[in-house]
């Protein structure tokens, strides 16, 4: 779809007459995603008004399945007073789906520039947001929405998370030699420990600075296409131990009290049992952002993400070494060698 294809199918989804919409009058800007293929585009009509167009990525077979996911779980989002932008139409045979405008300040802006102190009431309003999405978003929620599977389950732990990290990060970006059998080996048992949380609950899984606007006053959540069902505390340890904010332990602990305070309003679930998940799933997180983060600095040329690399090993590490983890003697060796590694070539 060229731009003229794209603002003249706008301008038919938003029920505006050519006169008034058209690609003369229309004008648009291309915008850059973090590690996304899809494409997004801010136009302007000639009242100045904005929306965002998303568009799957091109020649991917998935992508319009994601697309269709964007549009129905954003819709339930929305039906339930979740603060995702509107989404002002959506065409089901191109993918083209039209969005509200929120700018272009995140939280990761806000953090960078203002400083973590300065941006906790912003966190704490995130984290309260969530603990209602999560709750309210798992009921109607239906898994036939999403394009990738239908539930984060320990399946998608092996294979998503601790199979991408070893493969994307330990052996395809550090080229490193360890003993596979024995990190797999924990691997599997920490995914059978995570997987025992509850998870019948509505899952983000990326819920991180990125992908929270700072519109109008308020938190603003985006990039949910990737939504299902799952446990709490996935989306909290997303949040808390994402490596772009690097937030202190002490602000984090401070954090997890706000949620859990939210959380009880929705529903009564045992604080201890949450730290517990948190701590397991937080591990799983680790685990797939620097599988991630690999992939994308090397496969996908975006060397913006390689500087994270240590953060997050970094953090793990942390976890890892805390004596309620459970020991996982020879993964947290490997993040050793890791970080070892990634000095050497620094």
């Amino acid at each position: 779809m060229n731009i003229g294809e794209l603002v003249d199918l706008a301008g038919r989804l938003l029920g505006a007459s050519p006169r008034a919409w058209n690609r003369t009058n229309v004008a648009v800007h291309e915008l850059v995603p973090d590690g996304s293929s899809r494409r997004f585009y801010r136009l302007r009509g000639p009242d100045h008004s904005g929306v965002i167009a998303v568009l799957p990525p091109p020649h991917e077979p998935r992508g319009l399945a994601e697309a269709i996911a964007f549009a129905e779980i954003g819709r339930h989002l929305g039906r339930i007073g979740v603060p995702v932008p509107a989404i002002y139409g959506f065409d089901p045979a191109s993918g083209l789906a039209l969005c509200e405008d929120l700018g272009e300040r995140r939280l990761f802006e806000q953090v960078a520039e203002q400083g973590v102190e300065d941006s906790i009431p912003a966190y704490e309003n995130a984290v309260r947001q969530l603990a209602r999405m999560q709750v309210r978003g798992g009921d109607g929620f239906d898994p036939a929405w999403c394009w990738d599977t239908p539930r984060y389950d320990r399946q998608l732990m092996i294979e998503r998370e601790s199979n991408y990290f070893l493969r994307a990060c330990c052996t395809d970006l550090l080229g490193l030699d360890f003993n596979r059998r024995a990190v797999e080996a924990d691997c599997a048992r920490l995914a059978d420990r995570a997987a025992r949380a509850p998870a019948h609950f509505f899952l983000h899984r990326d819920f991180q600075c990125r992908n929270l606007m700072l519109a109008d006053g308020t938190v603003r959540i985006v990039d949910f296409q990737g939504g299902r069902l799952g446990p709490l505390a996935y989306d909290l340890a997303s949040l808390l131990l994402d490596p772009y904010a690097a937030l202190p332990e002490a602000i984090q602990d401070r954090l997890v009290a706000v949620y859990l305070e939210a959380l009880g309003e929705e529903l009564a679930y045992d604080p201890d049992q949450f730290r517990r998940e948190y701590l397991l799933l937080g591990l799983q997180r680790n685990l797939q952002i620097l599988g991630a983060f690999a992939f994308l600095s090397q496969v996908r040329g975006k060397p913006f993400f390689a500087r994270y690399l240590e953060p997050a090993l970094a953090s793990l590490d942390r976890l890892l070494a805390k004596p309620e983890a459970g020991g996982y003697a020879a993964l947290h060796t490997l993040t050793g060698q890791c970080r070892q590694e990634l000095r050497q070539r620094s």
